[in-house]
């Protein structure tokens, strides 16, 4: 037993000890840690409960307490004032309280270490957060309330921008006790709780960078709602991975702002359990439900917080029950819904007007004094919103100090060389196939490793598993961190990969990429098997991708199927969170697809949706630039589907190699896995002039591969030339080859997008007579004849051979379903759609 009722307490009456109880449980704080299965924690936490000093507050922090508290209120008063009910804000009005105690959180935050936080919250109160926790300057929110300018080409910068409320920033601020601390806000999309897991990856990746090893000096907070904390599963998701190795931050701060109605929706009609919080009891996870009217009782709760996670590196909550002045938005009537609610909200004091006459009766504070930071306040507010009119974004409003030096896409980048020195892919393949001694590997696996070993020695038949170890050992040595994560990455789904080896005596476990190196810092390379979620573990890869540039970051699903699941990070983050918040981010997601007749959820990795969001135009080639003579593409992704480990080998590489980072959504083979004919030599992966791939500027990455035959005398007597992608291609090439069809040519396109335009030119001027053909897999409205159609068609134009109807389409019929559930079905699809692509007559069009 602890706190005043601990074993070394002095003798007390049964009065004394209800007394005592009765202040520590019964004010304006309620307390649930008894869930909780650590007896130290649970001692731990009532000591600071009981003891009686614990709250009490002098005049001078009162004082702070207060300014703290005016500025939050008469903010959201002054945004009211200047633009009335023109505008939707999300005010924090019912909530006031939440300024003050996050930033008595910071303080005590930063005097017990805490350097660098991390923040994602939703709309409600953000302007409030970012102007009085963050300090993004008022001049800067005004401006973008106003619908002021973004950043221009001076910045390097354009896009869609987004509403004000959605944004994010960083900025150094001052703290209490003299100290300085890093605020990062990450931007969100009205996708409440969808940001959870984005701050915990960037929180990771800053702790990473910072040799943060104990996990003191980087700290995530997340704010929620009362309805969302409760109802959105990605909460769960995030909180599930708080205490995973490869995953926690050492505790987050949890601050849900509980103003007791989800837009019109009752608690009882939100939620099954009492409270809002009840889901962070399944973690162990002490729960602090406070008076939001109680100014002084939300600060210590916010101190206890930060004590709290500093001390067990564990998560916690804070239930703020407030309630909300006006409606979901300020041209919202929230008396539809909830009259009698309002009715008593209209007339409830504000918690400053509450703790304002609290501070004047006590006499700790004189009118005078009030009045002073009231017209202090005011006169700032008033002075900011006149800059407002003159600001003019910078581009440390938007850059990062690690991003320094990396272009806009706006801007002209050259490709560069992605080869490597033969020495060096000598080097670490030896150490990528080595056991240490005395290691008892499954003697399966010695039977792959031999084999490996052998790929490297005689430089033939490299295999996918070995081209994409040799991309992350060369990106390794040159000094980069790579973290691959995913549902089953460290084997492999389909157990290729092999990265981490258990001796099958000791159970001990040894990842050969971890010994590319002498002294090669563990965490340099990390590959981490994933709790079962999609959505929370690409939210965080996502965030742990946009902290630094120099870091090969990948996700993989374990299906492609399976990456739906994850939808809304692909489609509000990873998709959009460039055009709409100016950031940057080189994630790599790999999602195994392809027919082989698995059935309908194991065979497509939707490659059509990830086209449909990509943003280039299909009906303008964009310009060639004459000194690189490269076409100039802007687009917001890059979407592959390869069929070579050298070509995989390339593209990953590529990544880390441009001078600007684009997402890279990945069509990632299953059978080409251990396929007789995908494979590659050593010599593919150099850099020696005169060896396949090798251009001028180097071996890079094919983004189309022509027709591996000699067609060099007939090819105006090629009669058909099919365009493809993945592995069809080597479904095609085996059919031809029985056909003796050498009046046929079969180029892979290698990158859909951007589309390679100048690449499929080339094509079409080699083989001027051909008929054009696209042949897929997937039905014809799925996969990507939906996207290369039309642009096919703008670059037969642009040559005069015709228009999209001379496009003849091979693939599945359209379907609901991505794939049959028959095998006997899926073979005579298959072999159908091979023969059409290859038949002697020409093809009708659907």
């Amino acid at each position: 037993m602890s706190g005043f009722l601990s074993e070394n307490r002095p003798v007390q009456t049964l009065k004394a000890i209800l007394t005592r109880l009765e202040q520590a449980y019964c004010g304006s704080i309620g307390y649930e840690y008894m869930h909780i299965s650590d007896r130290d924690k649970c001692n731990w936490l009532r000591e600071r409960i009981e003891t009686p000093t614990s709250m009490e507050y002098n005049r001078e922090r009162r004082e702070v307490i207060l300014d703290r508290l005016m500025w939050s209120t008469q903010f959201e008063n002054f945004l009211a004032t200047k633009w009335a009910v023109l505008a939707k804000r999300f005010g924090l009005e019912g909530c006031e309280t939440l300024i003050p105690g996050m930033k008595e959180m910071f303080d005590r935050a930063a005097d017990l270490g805490v350097e660098s936080i991390v923040i994602g919250m939703p709309h409600r109160g953000r302007l409030n957060v970012l102007g009085n926790v963050v300090r993004k300057p008022l001049k800067q929110i005004f401006s973008e309330f106003s619908g002021g300018i973004k950043p221009g080409d001076d910045a390097g910068y354009v896009g869609t921008g987004d509403v004000k409320y959605h944004l994010g920033t960083s900025y150094d601020r001052p703290t209490r006790g003299g100290k300085r601390i890093h605020l990062s806000l990450v931007a969100n999309p009205s996708h409440l709780e969808a940001v959870n897991p984005v701050v915990i990856g960037k929180t990771r990746a800053k702790q990473y960078y910072t040799n943060d090893e104990d996990r003191t000096k980087s700290m995530g907070i997340l704010l929620h709602g009362d309805g969302s904390f409760a109802g959105q599963g990605v909460v769960y998701e995030t909180l599930h991975l708080s205490a995973l190795p490869n995953y926690t931050t050492g505790g987050t701060i949890h601050i849900v702002v509980n103003n007791q109605v989800a837009f019109t929706t009752d608690p009882t009609a939100g939620r099954s359990s009492q409270y809002c919080t009840d889901v962070a009891k399944a973690l162990d996870i002490p729960i602090f439900h406070v008076n939001g009217d109680d100014v002084e009782a939300v600060a210590h709760v916010c101190e206890l917080a930060a004590e709290w996670r500093q001390k067990f590196h564990a998560d916690v909550v804070v239930d703020i029950v407030c309630y909300r002045r006006f409606g979901h938005n300020e041209i919202d009537e929230p008396s539809f819904t909830q009259p009698k609610m309002y009715k008593i909200i209209r007339n409830h004091p504000s918690s400053l007007e509450i703790y304002q006459n609290k501070l004047l009766n006590s006499g700790q504070v004189a009118k005078d004094d009030v009045e002073k930071i009231h017209n202090k306040i005011n006169r700032i507010l008033n002075e900011e919103f006149i800059a407002s009119k003159d600001y003019v974004p910078q581009k440390r409003d938007w850059l990062s100090a690690f991003w320094s030096g990396f272009k806009s896409p706006s801007q002209l980048s050259r490709v560069r060389n992605t080869g490597v020195k033969p020495e060096i892919l000598t080097n670490v393949g030896k150490a990528i196939t080595t056991f240490p001694d005395g290691f008892k590997p499954h003697r399966a696996l010695k039977r792959v490793f031999d084999d490996r070993r052998k790929m490297i020695e005689t430089g033939e038949g490299v295999d996918w598993a070995v081209g994409e170890a040799l991309a992350f050992a060369t990106l390794l040595v040159e000094g980069n961190h790579v973290r691959l994560s995913g549902q089953d990455v460290e084997r492999g789904t389909f157990s290729h990969r092999h990265s981490v080896i258990h001796d099958q005596e000791t159970g001990a476990q040894y990842c050969p990429l971890d010994h590319v190196m002498m002294n090669q810092n563990e965490e340099m390379f990390t590959v981490s098997n994933s709790s079962l979620s999609e959505f929370g573990v690409l939210g965080f890869e996502l965030g742990y991708s946009m902290e630094n540039p120099n870091s090969l970051v990948i996700w993989e699903a374990q299906f492609g199927d399976f990456a739906n699941g994850a939808q809304v990070i692909f489609d509000q983050f990873v998709s959009s969170g460039e055009a709409k918040w100016l950031r940057q981010t080189g994630l790599v997601v790999l999602l195994p697809h392809g027919y082989d007749g698995q059935g309908p959820e194991h065979s497509s990795g939707r490659l059509e949706r990830f086209l449909q969001m990509s943003d280039d135009n299909p009906f303008v080639i964009p310009e060639m630039e004459p000194t690189l003579r490269k076409q100039i593409q802007e687009c917001n992704w890059q979407v592959v589907n390869v069929t070579t480990p050298a070509n995989y080998f390339h593209v990953l590489r590529r990544q880390i190699h441009r001078d600007f980072r684009k997402p890279l959504i990945v069509m990632a083979p299953k059978n080409l896995l251990r396929h007789k004919s995908c494979k590659s030599n050593l010599s593919e992966f150099d850099d020696v002039q005169g060896h396949p791939g090798f251009d001028k500027q180097g071996t890079r990455f094919k983004r189309l591969i022509k027709d591996q035959n000699d067609h060099s005398d007939l090819e105006e007597g090629i009669r058909r030339l099919v365009l493809c992608s993945g592995k069809i291609y080597y479904e095609l090439d085996e059919e031809r080859a029985k056909a003796d069809g050498k009046d046929i040519a079969i180029c892979r396109v290698e990158q859909l997008c951007p589309f390679p335009y100048d690449l499929i030119q080339r094509e079409l001027k080699r083989y001027p007579n051909a008929e054009v053909v696209w042949c897929q897999e997937e039905p014809m409205n799925m996969g990507a004849f939906n996207y290369i159609a039309p642009r096919l068609s703008t670059a037969m134009k642009s040559l005069g051979r015709g228009n999209m109807d001379d496009i003849k389409y091979v693939g599945r019929a359209p379907s609901a379903a991505t794939a049959t559930g028959f095998f006997q079905v899926h073979v005579k699809e298959q072999t159908e759609l091979v023969q059409k692509a290859l038949q002697q007559d020409p093809i009708n069009q659907i």
